[in-house]
């Protein structure tokens, strides 16, 4: 199966399926949820689902706690294979920068505020409970 790349004389295609198509989000519902919700903008404003997508356009999106901000090089129709669709779009520096930033300090925060091995026990939750009332 190969995968039909369109060619820069197209018109365009849809944003939130070709965010699906080059796998940014799992599926096309989700990548039209978040466009409807405001976490992908496409050159710099929010748009609709239906937004035609052309090559040169950036786009910044949302992707749990990070945000990237990628520009677009190939159109997609179909879902393609990952190494096919990492190809279709470019990622700036500045948001690869920021994304490590995110992670090295979500990680730092881990060592500031670690989780307990296990839950407490009901002596240690009344006694959690009057340290909170005092």
């Amino acid at each position: 199966m190969v995968a039909k790349i369109l060619e820069q004389d197209t018109q365009g295609v849809r944003l939130d399926k070709w965010l699906w198509a080059v796998r940014l989000y799992k599926t096309r519902a989700l990548a039209r949820e978040m466009v409807q919700g405001g976490k992908v903008h496409y050159n710099g404003q929010r748009c609709k689902p239906s937004k035609l997508v052309e090559i040169g356009g950036s786009i910044r999106l949302a992707q749990g706690f990070d945000e990237k901000l990628i520009t677009v090089t190939k159109l997609l129709e179909k879902r393609v294979a990952a190494p096919i669709a990492v190809t279709c779009y470019e990622e700036t520096e500045q948001s690869k920068q920021k994304r490590e930033e995110n992670a090295l300090a979500r990680k730092n925060n881990a060592f500031f505020a670690p989780h307990p091995d296990h839950k407490p026990d009901k002596k240690q939750r009344r006694e959690l409970m009057k340290l909170k009332a005092r």
